[in-house]
This record gives structure tokens, C-alpha cells and sequence, in this order.
């Protein structure tokens, strides 16, 4: 074990893992975060902690993430490369593990242009393949970047994403090796829509033997309307939901299409579960917080295991 993650236990014990996530609220208010973890709470094994989505400012995914924590929740702290330099990743990085936090999930982070602040200069410094380099450095060789060494380490379960859906096509799984060789040793997908497309990704991905490398989480997300499913079709680059799945959710009465996305929701789960290599879900209920008990128990994911 490198840390004391309890969603890494879960996964070294072969226990089917449920993830899910929750966003800060652009405001002070702890409440915000702490209903949302009391939905959660018990029903999946960590909560990802986002990180000024959608380049929209809200409260710091670490402090969010330290109110989880004093609920019993272990939270996912999702650190995004576009707001810091190395000097700020590293800094945020060793203040989230001496309040407790042990899961880190790295990213890139989406373009300024698409938030609310769009003349604010974006960073880079690093990418996701650096950040996860850089975690991993930290934590088992104890030094900085910079090559001076640390005073205590940061014990974190290293996670990243993956996108199997955008083109080129070929190339997804080309980058997901790089971050696990990188160091990541968990990788929650973007959301499921096209199962077909995900299971030829996932044959590539079991050609290469990275799903003995690192943990696959299958992305999921309930759709509540057919403005949704559309808005992600055509707005949302690299996001794959097929015509008929549109059709299918149109094909019932407008007050009955949200109980439709749940359904749609937890049947992509039961069949991403048979998917060999695949390794738990990640569970996306974007400010719908509450229907993750409902699909997390319909999709026969509870009760959830205790990790020894």
C-alpha cells in the first residue's frame, strides 16, 4: 500500500470500487459540501472533490475536501495544472496531505475561455503526465522538483483520467500509457454513453496489459433531459452519446425522460461491470447528487465493502 487511501484498499482487495463527485459551491458555505457528502456518505467508497470546473471559480478543491474528511468521507482531491506553476502544485500537494488527504486526482484542467474569467492567464507549467510525475516523486523518492529533499512525504493513491472517446481514436490508449507509466495507479474515465466504443477501447487496453499497470473506472452519467444528452453530444469536445440513445430517452413522455436517463444510467453500469479489466465505476450525477444512492443500489453496487 502507498498510502492510506481507503479507495486504494478497496481496489487492492479486488472489491468492485463506486466513486463519485461533488462540486464546491462559489461561495464560503461548508454546508453546500457537507449535504452533498451526507447523500454520499456510505453509498460509494471516495468523493472527487472538482477543481474549478469548467474554469468557473469556486471554493479550493482541498478545502472541500478537508470538510469530507472530518465527515469520514474520503475525498478525492482533483488538482488541475492551469491555475499553478510547479511551485503551487507542489506547495497545494504537501497542504492536502498534512490535513489527511491521500488521494489526488491529476489533470490538465479546461481552458479559461469556457469559465467565467476569460482574460485570466492560464499556467501550464506542468501537464497532467507532469503532475503525475511529480506526486510520485515526492512521494517515493522524498524530493521536490527542484531536487532538494522533503521533511515527510506526501502518501498519496495517484490517480488520473482518460477519455476513450476522442479522436484520434487510436491514440487513447497510447496516452493512457504514458500516465500510468507516469505513475498513475487509478484512472476514472469520461462519461460512458457509446458502451461499444468503451469495450473496443478497453480490448486495447487489456492488448497492452495496462489494466494489470492501474485500476479502470468506468465513467457513468445519468441524463435528465434530452437538452442534456444533446448539449453534451454536440457542445462537449470528445463526449460520444449515439443517436439512439437520444432517440430512446425521446421516445418517452417529457416528465418520464429523467427516470429514463437513470435507467439508461444503470444499465450502462451493469454492462461496463462484465467488461473484463474494468475495475469499478465513477459515478457523475453533475448537481443530482441524491440519485446516486438510488442507481448506486439499483446497479447492485451496495452495501459497500469495509475496508480491512
Amino acid at each position: 500500500m502507498t498510502s492510506d487511501s481507503r479507495l486504494e484498499k478497496i481496489l487492492e482487495e479486488g472489491h468492485f470500487a463506486v466513486t463519485s463527485e461533488c462540486g464546491p459551491p462559489r461561495g464560503v458555505g461548508p454546508e453546500v459540501i457537507q449535504k452533498k457528502g451526507e447523500i454520499l456518505k456510505g453509498v460509494v467508497d471516495s468523493v472527487n472533490v472538482t477543481d474549478n470546473q469548467t474554469s468557473v471559480v469556486r471554493m479550493s478543491s482541498w478545502s472541500a475536501g478537508v470538510l469530507l474528511k472530518q465527515m469520514g468521507i474520503n475525498p478525492v482531491y482533483q488538482m488541475v495544472t492551469r491555475d499553478r506553476n510547479r511551485i503551487a502544485i507542489q506547495s497545494d500537494i504537501l497542504g492536502a496531505a498534512s490535513l489527511g488527504i491521500n488521494t489526488i486526482l491529476c489533470l490538465s484542467g479546461d481552458h479559461q475561455k469556457f469559465g467565467d474569467h476569460e482574460a485570466a492567464a492560464n499556467v501550464y507549467d506542468l501537464d497532467s503526465i507532469h503532475l503525475i510525475q511529480t506526486v510520485k516523486l515526492m512521494r517515493d523518492d522524498k524530493k521536490f522538483l527542484g531536487g532538494d529533499e522533503l521533511k515527510g512525504e506526501p502518501r498519496m493513491f495517484i490517480g488520473a483520467a482518460a477519455n476513450p472517446f476522442a479522436d484520434p481514436f487510436e491514440f487513447r490508449v497510447v496516452r493512457l500509457a504514458k500516465k500510468i507509466n507516469a505513475g498513475a495507479q487509478f484512472i476514472q474515465t469520461q462519461c460512458i454513453f457509446n458502451i461499444e466504443r468503451f469495450k473496443k477501447w478497453m480490448e486495447m487496453v487489456r492488448d497492452r496489459g495496462l489494466h494489470e499497470k492501474a485500476h479502470i473506472l468506468g465513467g457513468v452519467t445519468p441524463l435528465k433531459s434530452i437538452g442534456m444528452a444533446k448539449y453534451i453530444k454536440n457542445m462537449v469536445p470528445g463526449m460520444d452519446v449515439p443517436d439512439e440513445l437520444i432517440e430512446r430517452i425521446k421516445g418517452v413522455e417529457k416528465e418520464k425522460r429523467a427516470e429514463e436517463g437513470i435507467k439508461i444510467c444503470i444499465e450502462t453500469i451493469q454492462q461496463v461491470r462484465e467488461i473484463e479489466g474494468v475495475h469499478g465505476v465513477h459515478i457523475m450525477a453533475i448537481e443530482w447528487e441524491e440519485m446516486v444512492p438510488r442507481i448506486a443500489d439499483e446497479a447492485g453496487l451496495l452495501p459497500r465493502p469495509a475496508a480491512q
